[in-house]
This record gives structure tokens, sequence and C-alpha cells, in this order.
């Protein structure tokens, strides 16, 4: 039977792109028709409907923005659910809340479907170089059966245990990622108002211990106020805030995060919800004007 593939974002495109030149039998949908096209120009079939993806493929690949997405195609709460999940393995790669992808693994199962969790690290360049990072959960039969299929996306797939332990693991990484990106934006920043030529910044660090693939990634976007998307404004305030709501609910503290997550907050208000995420830099400018205009 075919593949499934539905939601072709940011992410899922380049995605669902590499699985197609890879000669996986893929049919796609998505909500914008338009995002289709690449992969109809690649080979995939595109289906006119979610119901389709369910008649013709016995594994389906989830890359939605939300939760309310997610049920939406799977016709959850409605008798389209059953006819979905049954005989399907589902392979849920977006970010929800964990406790939302454990309430649907047992609905899956229960309606004799099959369930994998497997999130992704990584942004849009990773994506369409097939170097994701993938964390892996759900029964071991069932993640093992999807390995092969997920690895043209993939760089490295790690098995995380039982779900939700996967997005847990994501949520962890992410964590690390905002505050990251957060303080490589803010350091730019202070450079910038001290007068200090930001492209031998750039340099200094690239040269020195705190060198990584994604300072070396984020720091000419901060360089050249290059705004372009890879990992958007918006997404990284609701990994922010899911993070701090599985945070809350395990009773562990995450100052770090949660200055991060009033930042991200400010970004997307202001407008920039669209553009990559360290137009977080934007916040921080703002914050500063404000501090000049209090002084003066």
């Amino acid at each position: 039977m075919d593949v499934g593939f539905i939601g072709l974002g940011v992410m899922g495109q380049p995605m669902a792109l590499n699985l197609a030149r890879t000669g996986t039998p893929l049919i796609v949908w998505n909500r914008t028709p338009t995002r289709c096209e690449p992969l109809r120009a690649a080979g995939a079939e595109v289906a006119a409907a979610p119901g389709e993806i369910f008649d013709r493929a016995g594994t389906v690949i989830l890359m939605l923005a939300d939760e309310e997405a997610m049920d939406a195609v799977l016709g959850r709460g409605t008798r389209d659910f059953a006819a979905r999940a049954a005989g399907h393995t589902l392979v849920h790669m977006g970010t929800t809340s964990a406790e939302y992808s454990s309430g649907l693994e047992q609905d899956v199962l229960a309606a004799g479907g099959r369930y994998v969790e497997a999130p992704v690290s990584g942004s849009r360049v990773p994506a369409e170089r097939g170097e994701l990072v993938a964390m892996l959960a759900g029964d071991e039969r069932t993640v093992a059966s999807v390995r092969t299929l997920l690895a043209p996306l993939c760089r490295e797939l790690f098995g995380c245990g039982a779900v939700p332990g996967a997005l847990l693991m994501k949520f962890s990484v992410n964590l690390f990622l905002i505050t990251l990106v957060t303080g490589l934006s803010e350091a730019f920043h202070f450079a910038e108002r001290h007068g200090l030529d930001q492209r031998l910044l750039r340099d200094v660090l690239d040269a020195g211990p705190m060198a990584s693939a994604v300072s070396r990634t984020k720091a000419p976007k901060l360089v050249d106020r290059d705004f372009a998307v890879q990992a958007a404004a918006t997404d990284v305030l609701k990994n922010n805030r899911l993070i701090a709501e599985a945070a809350r609910g395990a009773g562990v503290s995450s100052p770090l995060l949660d200055v991060c997550h009033a930042l991200y907050g400010e970004t997307v208000a202001q407008g920039h919800g669209g553009q990559d995420m360290v137009a977080v830099l934007r916040a921080l400018e703002s914050r500063s004007d404000g501090v000049s205009a209090a002084a003066s």
C-alpha cells in the first residue's frame, strides 16, 4: 500500500519530498493545495481530501501544526475516526502536548490501529538535507516497522521507550535550543549596542569552544538581520508553552525558559511570528529602547 503524508508546511514539505525522491509510493494532502505541487512534480500523488489518504495508505505520517489540526484530519470524535485508525500505522511527527499524544495512542489502539510518536529535532535546512534527528516512542515492534521508512528523513533515530517519551525528550532538547538561540541573539544585540563588529563576534564564536551547528547557522542570520524562516517564532512560542506546561505539571522550575517565553510572546505580538526564531532580537531591541527612553 501507499504511504500517506499529511501536512506540508515548512518542515513537512521537504520531509515528504525526501520520501518521494527515494521512490516511496507516496500520497499526500495539505490544507493549502499549492503546497502539494512540488510533491506532484516529484512523483507523489495528491489526494483530494484526507479520507482518501486513509483509504489508500497503510502507514500515514502526520506532520501537522497542532492538536486541533490532528483531530480534524483523523476525524477524532466522529464516526470517521475508527475507519481512519483501524488497520493503519499512524506516525505522529509534529509537536503536541505529551498528554494529547498519550490519549491519541489509547484511542488509536482501541480502534485497532498502531501508533508511533516520532517528533524531530531540526529546522527547515536539516529537513531539506534529510538530516533531522528523530525520537521514536511506542510499541517496540511498531517502532521497528517504521524505522526504515523514516531513515531518508533523518541522520539519527533514537528509541525513547513508551509514549510520550519521545515528545518529552524533544521538549528537553528544545528547552536547550530555545535558551541557546535567545542567548546568542542577546549576545549579538549587546555587541551591536556597544559598537562592536558583529562579523568579528561571529568569527570569534566560530573559533571558540561554544561553536555549534546552531550557532554557525544562526549567527550569520543575526549579522545580516536575515529573518527568513527556518524555525518560525510562532512555532517556537508554541513549543515554549508546551515545555513550560510540562514543567509545571512535573513540579519543575524553568526560569530561563520562562524568560524566553515572555520574549517570544513579545516577538509574536509585535508581528514577527512568521519570521525565524532569531527575530527574538526584535523583542530584545524593543526592551532596550524602552530602557533608553526611561533613562532619558
